[in-house]
């Protein structure tokens, strides 16, 4: 059953993100400045290979009932139009352990990217809105799901490279 899941998440997702890139294809590369081109050389090296490790809590709940969760962040590319980024991640939450393509709005603080998500579905994982920023090695945010939401919040460190 699992391995169903998985592959049908897989193939879900590989469809999703080859419209999302087609959709894009026959527009021209929008231009960066140069200092554009340094945020996101940085934000590309800081976030592949990366692992996230935290908490998150869910609003309603005891103060200090918090639950781990773990990222694994194989690598980002930053896609041909807009703000879209294609995060390849491993989600494991709770009973949820999945690895997905994801393609993700980031939109940019100054130099701080912020993860935006309004209403994105993740197949086997329900439907999410967030905003998630990364600061150094560290990373903060807030996450709504169906009619719950809460905080989230860890730290950044390099996984091994495959």
């Amino acid at each position: 059953m699992t391995l169903r899941l998985t592959w049908l998440v897989g193939i879900y997702w590989c469809l999703a993100v080859n419209i999302t890139l087609a959709e894009t294809a026959d527009q021209p590369a929008e231009k960066t400045d140069e200092k554009e081109q340094k945020h996101f050389r940085a934000f590309t090296d800081h976030l592949t290979d990366a692992i996230l490790t935290g908490e998150f809590t869910v609003d309603g709940r005891e103060k200090g009932d918090r639950h781990q969760e773990r990222y694994e962040i194989r690598r980002i590319k930053k896609l041909p139009r807009g703000d879209y980024w294609l995060f390849e991640a491993r989600i494991a939450y709770g009973k949820h352990d999945l690895t997905l393509p994801i393609p993700l709005q980031v939109k940019w603080a100054g130099d701080t990217p912020v993860v935006t998500l309004n209403k994105v579905t993740l197949p086997g994982l329900g439907t999410f809105s967030a905003r998630v920023l990364f600061h150094e090695n560290y990373y903060a945010g807030t996450w709504h799901h169906g009619d719950v939401g809460g905080q989230m919040f860890g730290k950044i460190t390099k996984g091994p490279k495959e």
